[in-house]
């Protein structure tokens, strides 16, 4: 989204898709691998988790290995803000990445997606993130709960 952007960079969300917003606008993290640093694979279960987030609004969506939403009609690709805060806190969240809606509390489906990743989308980020967002992003945790039907 900025005029200064180098071609590489261009290219790159002209490649993947992004919407190119200002980084004053939205912010982008996006992770493929669990807290054990294994590559996220549709086969497992996943508990992701965090706390308030430097933004205005957040939220994180799951892309499959091509960049694209998977093809699946589960209509759970994404959990956000809205939805932390309507299961009780915002401040402290969590939702379950799987083939199968859980029980209870939130969801992502990872059905269709092989090899996937999830983006974390920070719109309206705080001056502080942008200054430095290493020391001041919490960044969620991704932990393998089972897969391929055995425990981690």
């Amino acid at each position: 989204g900025s005029a200064s952007a180098n071609p590489w960079t261009r290219a790159r969300i002209a490649r993947h898709g992004l919407l190119a917003l200002t980084k004053e606008e939205a912010v982008y993290f996006t992770r493929a691998t669990d807290q054990d640093g294994t590559p996220l694979k549709e086969a497992c279960t996943y508990r992701v988790s965090g706390t308030a987030m430097p933004a205005l609004w957040w939220s994180v969506t799951l892309y499959d290995g091509d960049s694209r939403l998977p093809p699946n009609t589960d209509d759970a690709l994404s959990y956000d803000l809205t939805e932390a805060a309507a299961e009780g806190s915002a401040e402290a969240w969590a939702f379950t990445v799987s083939t199968d809606q859980p029980d209870d509390g939130g969801w992502v489906s990872s059905r269709a997606a092989g090899d996937f990743d999830l983006t974390l989308r920070l719109y309206k980020p705080s001056p502080a993130l942008l200054a430095d967002p290493e020391a001041t992003l919490p960044a969620p945790r991704i932990e393998r709960v089972s897969c391929g039907g055995q425990g981690s």
